[in-house]
C-alpha cells in the first residue's frame, strides 16, 4: 500500500477462538516497519520476504506463539540500529521472545566483528541452545539456503558473489550448523532433514 493511501476501514474480527493473537498482528507489522527499508541481498525484493518465510517454517513446524514471534523478529537486534531501541522493540513482545531473538543473533554491535569470528561463535552457542532457539535459527538457514537455491537458478553462480563470505566459506557455514544441529539433542530432525536436503543440492551448485 503506498504510504499516502487512506487507512484502512475498521476490520471484523473473527469468532474466538483465535489461532494467532493480537500481539502476533502487531509483531507482523513491527517487523515490517523496522525492515521497510530494507531489501534482500542482491535483489528488489522487501526483506520482510525472509522474515515471513522463516516464520512461516517455524510455524510449519510446531511453533508457539513466542516462537513465531521470535521468528518475525529474529534479525532486528543484529540488523537495526540503534540496538538499544531495535531490542526495545523485541522487549515488548515479552523476556521469552526477547531471549530467542538474542540467542538467534550473531552479533549485536556496528560495525559487527569479523565473518569467520561470528559464525564460529554462533556455531559453538548451538551447543546449549534450547528447542526454540534452534527452531527459530534452523527455519532461518532453510529459508537463506532455499532462497540461494532459487536465486541461483536464475542468474547462475553470480549468486555467491552476493555475500560477504565466498562459495566455500558460505558452504563451510551451512554444513557446519546442519551438524551443530544435529548434535544438540533438542533439535527438530524433520527440519534439520530439510535444511540438510537444501545443503547438499547448494553443495552441487558450481
Amino acid at each position: 500500500m503506498a504510504s499516502d493511501s487512506p487507512p484502512l476501514p475498521d476490520i471484523p474480527l473473527p469468532p474466538r477462538p483465535w489461532l494467532t493473537s493480537p500481539e502476533f498482528a502487531e509483531a507482523l507489522r513491527t517487523a515490517a516497519l523496522m525492515h521497510a527499508a530494507q531489501k534482500r541481498k542482491g535483489s528488489n525484493l522487501p526483506y520482510i520476504s525472509h522474515l515471513l518465510g522463516t516464520c512461516s517454517i517455524a510455524l510449519e513446524n510446531g511453533a508457539t506463539e513466542a516462537e513465531a514471534i521470535a521468528a518475525l523478529l529474529h534479525d532486528t537486534i543484529e540488523d537495526i540500529e540503534p540496538t538499544e531501541r531495535a531490542r526495545a522493540a523485541v522487549g515488548r513482545f515479552g523476556p521469552e521472545v526477547l531471549r530467542i531473538v538474542e540467542e538467534c543473533s550473531d552479533a549485536d554491535t556496528h560495525p559487527k566483528p569479523p565473518w569467520r569470528a561470528r559464525k564460529e561463535r554462533y556455531i559453538r552457542r548451538l551447543a546449549s541452545a534450547d528447542r526454540s532457539v534452534l527452531l527459530v535459527s534452523a527455519s532461518d538457514k532453510l529459508h537463506n539456503a532455499r532462497a540461494i537455491i532459487s536465486d541461483f537458478r536464475q542468474v547462475g553462480a553470480e549468486v555467491w558473489t552476493r555475500f560477504k563470505a565466498s562459495r566455500e566459506e558460505s558452504l563451510w557455514y551451512y554444513r557446519a550448523l546442519v551438524a551443530a544441529y544435529r548434535e544438540n539433542p533438542a533439535h527438530l530432525p524433520a527440519l534439520i532433514a530439510e535444511l540438510d536436503r537444501a545443503v547438499t543440492e547448494l553443495e552441487t551448485m558450481e
